[in-house]
């Protein structure tokens, strides 16, 4: 739905839908394990930044607070995806 949403507060880099859920992705790229792994560059600030952003797009989409919804990780080392489903919860 959409890539690289963005407002005052930080980024979402995807959101889109994974069957009836409305997911946020943080994509993490690591060339080596040498700067840690793309999970845990996903610290506490950056998912309280990431649930202000989603907090944002949904007021702005229309989207009900009802609606099933999950943050996802997607950590990728050179050629590896690892998809991290439900990766944090809201903050």
């Amino acid at each position: 739905m959409e890539r690289n949403f963005r407002n005052r507060f930080g980024e979402i880099d995807l959101i889109g839908y994974d069957g009836e859920y409305l997911v946020f992705f943080e994509v993490k790229y690591r060339n080596s394990d040498g700067s840690g792994s793309g999970e845990d560059a996903v610290n506490a600030k950056k998912r309280h930044n990431i649930c202000k952003v989603s907090d944002y797009y949904r007021v702005l989409n229309g989207i009900g607070e009802f609606t099933p919804m999950r943050y996802d990780v997607i950590a990728i080392k050179g050629n590896q995806i690892h998809w991290i489903k439900n990766a944090f919860a809201y903050c």
